[in-house]
């Protein structure tokens, strides 16, 4: 999540789970932060909607 901006991926797709350290990762090359996660759900980066649908 970046902002208003939220990316969702699917780890099941190939493309996707080659895209995940992209988008996980800083450019210090660890994760960003905040990271959580919920159930089968990670929360990367913050976003108000996202972590209100997670945890709302």
């Amino acid at each position: 999540m970046k902002g208003k901006k939220i990316t969702e991926l699917d780890l099941g797709n190939a493309e996707d789970t080659a895209a995940l350290a992209s988008v996980a990762l800083g450019p210090t090359g660890n994760l960003r932060a905040p990271t959580a996660k919920v159930g089968k759900t990670w929360l990367v980066g913050f976003n108000e909607e996202g972590y209100g649908a997670a945890f709302g």
